[in-house]
């Protein structure tokens, strides 16, 4: 089966994705306070896009824990990339049982309907801030070498699990896809910082199908004033157990109601995708502009504070670290495409049309040492009026 490789075609760098998306075939509409899988998992905001899909942390009623709910376009060959995707991923978690490969985890996956088609929906671990989103923190100008071999040597344990033990091939490593546990700024983290917790919709009214209208409530499968309540206290003794602070019989009721309108609840929402954005062509210049809304899985928008305090928190952040974005992922045996990696870390044989295995994840691996390490990307090709960015890409290579 052929798949489009995204990244192939201009970078997406629009904080939004297009709402002419919002079609028949194409992304579906999801609003704070929605719910998925009869109740099950409750969407508390936005955490990014790509062309494949929309990303949104949610709240697993069921096992009260944060996750990240990754919502794909409906059209066939969309669906038909999800399936394969989820066939690696479970691959990958079937050979984790310890959870010690520093990859990430997909908990659960299902198929939701709605106006534009039927969507499949993956449910992953909410993990923290990527590898660029910490570039950026230190003004571009690297990290320090001890910092970066801790880094490195989780990055390698999830390559030689990936290719060893499963052969399979990432082909889209890049900082954007190499997600810490936590996230810098843990006051931004949900799972530590109390966050009241967004419970589904209850005030929308739709019309069923014998014409008389319905609360959401009932046709979503969302949860009584009982198991609301039930869910509070959950969600309390879960902030508890992250914290290690008391909180007030108060402060267990103080919960936010949805807001009604848009996707965001005061949170803005990413630059980057969490897994299936392609590489940004932003400058330096340009990129540090848009800091303020970046975010990775859980790296709610906020300013970065003054270089003191990014510099407190860069030493005092945990540098445990998943590999995550299989949208693209391949076996040894059986590859889709040969137009994989983003462009500024596409390896020599990529690039000159050859054979490629898993040589081309390390290739990737090297520039995003260089990369952490100096703040700058290795290679950033550029197009001229008679030849293109990979035409530039292969003159390095001479």
């Amino acid at each position: 089966m052929e798949r489009r490789k995204e990244g192939s075609d201009d970078d997406y760098t629009s904080e939004e994705e297009g709402s002419e998306d919002y079609r028949r075939g194409g992304y579906h509409a999801v609003r704070v306070g929605d719910t998925f899988k009869n109740g099950c998992y409750v969407v508390q905001s936005k955490l990014g896009w790509g062309h494949f899909s929309t990303v949104w942390l949610a709240w697993d009623t069921l096992k009260s824990r944060y996750v990240a709910l990754k919502i794909q376009k409906s059209a066939q060959h969309y669906t038909e990339a999800a399936m394969d995707e989820i066939k690696i991923l479970k691959q990958i978690a079937e050979g984790d049982p310890d959870d010690k490969k520093c990859v990430v985890k997909l908990l659960d996956h299902f198929k939701h309907s709605g106006p534009n088609g039927q969507h499949v929906c993956m449910v992953f671990e909410f993990l923290g801030d990527n590898l660029l989103t910490l570039i950026k923190y230190n003004d571009y100008r690297g990290i320090p070498l001890p910092m970066v071999k801790e880094i490195c040597l989780h990055i390698l344990v999830g390559l030689d699990y990936l290719h060893r033990e499963l052969s399979i091939i990432h082909t889209d490593l890049k900082p954007e896809n190499v997600l810490l546990l936590s996230l810098i700024d843990t006051s931004k983290d949900p799972r530590k910082s109390g966050a009241p917790l967004i419970l589904p919709n209850t005030n929308d009214k739709s019309v069923s199908n014998n014409g008389t209208t319905q609360d959401n409530k009932t046709l979503n499968g969302d949860l009584t004033k009982n198991q609301k309540k039930k869910m509070r206290r959950k969600a309390k003794k879960a902030a508890q157990g992250c914290t290690g602070k008391e909180s007030s019989e108060e402060a267990e009721e103080d919960y936010k109601e949805p807001e009604q309108e848009g996707c965001s609840n005061g949170v803005k929402s990413s630059v980057e995708s969490v897994e299936d954005k392609p590489g940004s062509s932003l400058s330096k210049d340009e990129s540090t502009k848009t800091f303020e809304n970046d975010v990775s899985q859980g790296s709610h928008g906020h300013r970065r504070g003054s270089r003191s305090m990014r510099k407190k928190l860069l030493a005092s952040v945990d540098l445990k670290c998943k590999l995550v974005d299989f949208g693209n992922a391949c076996w040894t045996y059986k590859q889709f495409t040969n137009d994989i990696q983003t462009r500024q870390y596409r390896c020599p044989e990529v690039l000159l049309g050859s054979k490629y295995s898993t040589p081309a994840d390390l290739w990737s691996f090297a520039c995003i040492c260089f990369e952490l390490a100096t703040g700058d990307v290795l290679f950033d090709p550029h197009s001229g009026d008679k030849y293109d960015r990979d035409e530039v890409s292969e003159l390095v290579l001479y």
